[in-house]
């Protein structure tokens, strides 16, 4: 494509009219993609799994667990817990009680909404036995169990495609809501909640569905309202938006088509994190090249030999950041997690479409007006300084240094002297006012930029990330939390999701006394060959024997959804272990705490990868080893800053109860992969002004002109992770704070003072083992802007 853009000789219309059949087919292919991808993007919730169970190895002791405890049922099942209370706290009345049986008894018929045809109409559908009720022993409140299919509640029914769970809960909860002739519980004086594993499951798909819409309708007014701002101008950013928007599409259409051929997992968490990322990365890209489109724009009169130069320029420092993203989300593929190693690839696609939407449909729209194309900047429209000649190779006439950077031969580059403290760029006087600042007292600036960063970076400890429970995951009311809370007061011993433990049948008796002796433990049994009224209590009937091997539920003090419980089930395994090595613990708690076992595990594993590999990168970026040092301590020092504060608001501020292992994990991938990408911005810039003028005027140099593209750049991917904040999950959250508040502070920070400072004051040397660390400059005639 890039040859297509050179200005051909004047009169060769041929030449011009296959350009520009080549600029409409680049933006027919990708509106075709917008058409079929926007689709797959809308879909993708529909290919969702967020079930933790789903992504533990097969290694993990409560998979194995899982697997051996079907054979104890006939059916797997999904429990969905009614829970009624009186509002007032007293006890249920005669009346009140046979309000609660006349729901349970129209449960069954309760319907499922938008199903049709064979599938499942009513929640008795989905059920594999008649609800059963169960009054507290304090005679406060009711339990009504519904126990559904866990593989029907699984497929997807209806119009709008959601799982039988949602389906189930959601009419439950309306039949709740529904007055006592219709079977509700309207007007008798009882709350209700509906919660259990299918409860908790429903409203957390809930949550998740802003993704599709509120999230990315958030991002995307608040990127337009910055490149509003940036630009001035009433088109380029919606130009801009479009390119994002279609970079989304492609991402979309990908990611379905390999989630729903089961190549990858999709979650929640993974969906929101890449509509965000491919729009920060798309904005981004974008910035950059129109940046230096617009330098161009003033130093040659083809619009056509404007692009060319713009994108042979931007192309490498683009393609390094992409680069550097995708590796280092790549090496997610170490985790034992495959919610984490799924992210990953998911991401890196992300990144890919944004990187392919950046280089090629963005130079074709920017290209559409032809000769006249310089209107979409309207009505700050770059014009070139002087006659130029249109031979797409031919230094312009008036440029007396064509081999310089665009800004430098449209502007005089700066003041002209040789005083390596002292800037003047053309157009860029404010980034020219701090570039100089820096020049002056580098040593200063470095030094105490460094020193509050590692006082932040000191707080680091202080982050509890643990891991949380599944109530604790909601930043807003909800009522599968309400119901456990409810369950909690008048049930003891009676657990929605209770641990379990399949031992050798001999060892019975043993585990289960050392259960019971377990801190956090209110009761063990043994399963038998009678059910029981509801999970957790004790069933008549003889132990039910399979292949030589029990199963032992156990309920602990906490709700199993409870960080608490998470805790009881490391002891429990300690305890049990202890009388019968070969017993295995599982259950909801167990699966969380070898969730967050493999969470610290990653922490430990990909950290280091990470940063051996983008080290890598930057060492082969900038043909320098000490450059790249230099980089990435300046980001992992700007990463703990980021963490050690956001620490102290989690801690302090928000009164957040802890976090998962997965948040730092994260924010470390995104932050240091996006930190070096602005690095990397300045840095390509500052090589290539080093070769003319040497390294500390390079510096100079490259920050004045690079400052106002790269600050945008940074606020405009730190204002599209904020947008994550709008999804009420605590996870998403604090993701949120920590990569936003991070980005800024290596854009605004990092970006603008230490490295530059750093960089000013070592000199030369930064390039070593380079000839240009032996400050080897190249003769002005060297570099040509075709070579450009």
């Amino acid at each position: 494509m890039l040859s297509m853009l050179s200005n051909p000789a004047r009169g060769n219309r041929g030449r011009g009219l296959l350009r520009g059949l080549v600029i409409l087919a680049a933006i027919g292919v990708w509106l075709a993609i917008g058409a079929f991808g926007g689709q797959a993007q809308g879909s993708l919730s529909s290919v969702q799994t967020n079930d933790d169970a789903a992504f533990l190895p097969a290694s993990a002791e409560s998979t194995q667990a899982a697997e051996l405890a079907e054979e104890f049922t006939d059916s797997e099942t999904l429990p969905a817990l009614v829970v009624a209370e009186t509002a007032d706290g007293s006890e249920l009345t005669r009346e009140q009680l046979a309000d609660v049986q006349a729901f349970a008894d129209a449960v069954p018929d309760a319907p499922l909404e938008g199903t049709s045809g064979e599938e499942p109409r009513t929640v008795g559908d989905l059920s594999v036995a008649d609800p059963v009720v169960v009054p507290s022993e304090d005679g406060q409140a009711a339990l009504v169990v519904v126990s559904l299919d866990a593989a029907q509640a699984s497929e997807d029914l209806g119009a709008e495609e959601s799982s039988g769970s949602e389906l189930a809960v959601a009419a439950l909860r309306a039949l709740a809501a529904a007055g006592v002739a219709d079977g509700g519980l309207a007007g008798t004086g009882l709350d209700a909640w509906v919660t259990g594993p299918a409860g908790f499951v429903a409203d957390l798909v809930s949550a998740f569905g802003a993704i599709d819409t509120v999230l990315l309708l958030v991002a995307l007014g608040a990127v337009l309202v910055i490149l509003a701002l940036v630009y001035r101008s009433p088109f380029l950013p919606f130009v801009v938006i479009l390119t994002a928007v279609l970079a989304l599409c492609l991402a979309g259409l990908v990611v379905y088509h390999l989630a729903a051929n089961d190549v990858l997992t999709l979650n929640g968490q993974s969906q929101g994190i890449l509509s965000i990322l491919v729009v920060g990365a798309s904005v981004d890209y974008a910035l950059l090249l129109v940046a230096r489109y617009r330098e161009e724009l003033r130093a040659t009169a083809s619009p056509y030999a404007a692009m060319r130069r713009a994108v042979r320029a931007s192309i490498e420092p683009i393609a390094a950041s992409a680069g550097t993203v995708i590796v280092g989300l790549l090496c997610l593929l170490l985790s034992d997690l495959s919610s984490n190693r799924s992210l990953g690839p998911v991401a890196a696609i992300g990144i890919v479409a944004a990187f392919l939407s950046a280089t090629t449909l963005l130079p074709a729209m920017l290209l559409v007006g032809g000769q006249r194309a310089r209107w979409v900047f309207w009505p700050r429209v770059p014009h070139a300084l002087g006659r130029h000649s249109d031979a797409p190779d031919a230094p312009d006439p008036v440029d007396p240094t064509p081999d310089a950077p665009a800004a430098a031969r449209a502007a005089g580059a700066d003041d002209g002297t040789h005083d390596d403290t002292h800037v003047d760029v053309a157009g860029h006087g404010v980034w020219s006012r701090v570039a100089g600042f820096v020049g002056r007292h580098d040593r200063v600036v470095w030094v105490a930029t460094a020193v509050v960063l590692a006082a932040g970076a000191a707080f680091v400890p202080t982050l509890d990330a643990n891991g949380t429970g599944d109530s604790e995951v909601f930043l807003t009311q909800v009522d599968s939390v309400d119901g456990e809370e409810a369950l909690t007061r008048h049930f003891e011993g009676v657990s929605a999701q209770p641990a379990i433990v399949i031992a050798p049948e001999e060892d019975a008796d043993a585990v289960v006394e050392a259960a019971e002796g377990s801190d956090g433990i209110t009761a063990a049994t043994v399963v038998t060959d009678q059910p029981a009224a509801a999970p957790g209590m004790p069933a008549q009937g003889d132990p039910l024997v399979v292949d030589g091997q029990v199963r032992v539920d156990v309920t602990t003090e906490a709700p199993s959804d409870s960080q608490d419980a998470v805790e009881a089930v490391a002891d429990l395994r300690t305890a049990v272990h202890d009388v019968s090595p070969d017993a295995l613990v599982g259950g909801a708690a167990a699966e969380r705490l070898d969730t967050q076992l493999a969470g610290q595990h990653d922490l430990r594993v990909i950290m280091p990868v990470v940063l051996a590999v983008i080290l890598l990168i930057l060492v082969l970026l900038l043909r320098s080893v000490l450059a790249a040092v230099l980089l990435m301590a300046a980001n992992v020092l700007s990463f703990g800053f980021a963490l050690g504060v956001s620490a102290v608001v989690f801690n302090h501020v928000l009164d957040f109860p802890g976090a998962d292992p997965a948040v730092p994990l994260y924010a470390f991938c995104f932050l240091v992969a996006l930190g070096v990408d602005y690095s990397i911005f300045l840095m390509t810039r500052v090589r290539e002004e080093s070769l003319q003028v040497g390294t500390r005027r390079g510096v100079l140099r490259g920050l004045a002109v690079t400052g106002s593209v790269i600050t945008s750049a940074g606020v405009v991917l730190a204002a599209t992770f904020a947008a994550l904040g709008v999804i009420p999950l605590l996870f998403l959250a604090q993701l949120a704070v920590i990569v936003a508040f991070g980005v800024l502070v290596d854009t605004l920070v990092v970006r603008s003072l230490l490295v530059p400072a750093l960089v000013h004051d070592v000199g030369d040397r930064v390039w070593w083992p380079s000839r240009l660390g032996r400050g080897a400059t190249a003769p002005r005639a060297d570099v040509t802007p075709s070579s450009r």
